[in-house]
């Protein structure tokens, strides 16, 4: 009986021992971190893929982005040659990579397939200055982690278009070229409302006379997305459009036409213009 009562006596002591030591702790010292967005896009190849790929980031679209389509954006990467109605860059663009034309290169947007769906290939004057809104484009040479079926049998293209800004902001910028070159866009963010909602647009405005004669371009588009963020929900919802007004210069010039009526010689109409300027028609 005595042995008994010692023991819980003992017991009793412990467990009071261990209350008060608890009480006496300090709670543990949490560090909270406040990560950015992520976004997990499968359609992005890493350096254990076995593609053969290039990355452009933000920094690189800014410099090349002096208002031409995204395929001159893309030119200086291996394997792909641009070419341009126009001759300028802007307009009815196009791009081959490994030698394969639009039809068989699949372009996403933020995963989203934006090869038309009859032709398969990309009307790139849809989207003037498109590039203004990208963070970042992967191209990815031959058969990659397309997600538009089996087509992309010469590339890939993968656009990833940019986050919402927290802060509020307005931005303006613009350039001038030849041919009467030139590009503005303007671009402006609510920042983060009521700790849930933010809000983003962009207005730009390309227009060109082009290298080859009548061959002038005029260009408009927007680019707007807004999003709506709760503690662990996030949606967003993005909306984009161009509209376009070109004019004929797809028939290109032969060597003995550009002799003859000079290197900016557009076939398509009923006059030319000459190497001085002055307006010729062919019954001339």
């Amino acid at each position: 009986m005595k042995r008994f009562a010692m023991t819980t006596f003992l017991l009793t002591g412990m467990v009071g021992s261990v209350c008060m030591q608890a009480q006496k702790e300090e709670p543990d010292s949490l560090w909270m971190l406040n990560l950015q967005e992520v976004e997990v896009v499968s359609t992005k190849a890493t350096r254990t893929t076995p593609v053969a790929f290039t990355n452009i980031n933000k920094e690189q679209l800014q410099k090349r982005n002096v208002g031409q389509d995204l395929p001159y954006l893309l030119h200086t990467t291996p394997s792909a040659i641009s070419t341009s109605d126009a001759g300028a860059g802007i307009g009815y663009t196009s791009i081959r990579v490994r030698g394969t034309d639009g039809t068989r290169i699949n372009v996403t947007a933020n995963g989203i397939p934006v090869n038309d769906a009859e032709s398969h290939t990309v009307f790139w004057v849809n989207l003037p200055d498109f590039a203004s809104s990208v963070k970042d484009m992967q191209i990815q040479r031959g058969a990659g982690t397309s997600t538009n079926g089996a087509g992309a049998f010469g590339a890939s293209i993968n656009l990833q278009t940019g986050e919402l800004s927290m802060e509020p902001y307005i931005m303006f910028n613009g350039s001038y070229g030849s041919f009467n070159t030139h590009k503005e866009t303007l671009k402006m963010g609510t920042g983060l409302i009521d700790e849930h909602w933010a809000f983003d647009v962009r207005l730009s405005n390309i227009a060109t006379d082009g290298y080859i004669d009548r061959a002038s371009v005029g260009l408009n588009s927007y680019y707007l997305q807004g999003a709506y963020y709760a503690d662990q929900t996030s949606v967003k919802l993005i909306a984009f459009a161009g509209k376009e007004r070109t004019y004929h210069a797809w028939n290109y010039a032969s060597k003995e036409e550009m002799d003859t009526y000079g290197r900016r010689y557009n076939s398509c109409g009923y006059m030319y213009t000459d190497e001085q300027g002055k307006m010729h028609f062919y019954d001339d």
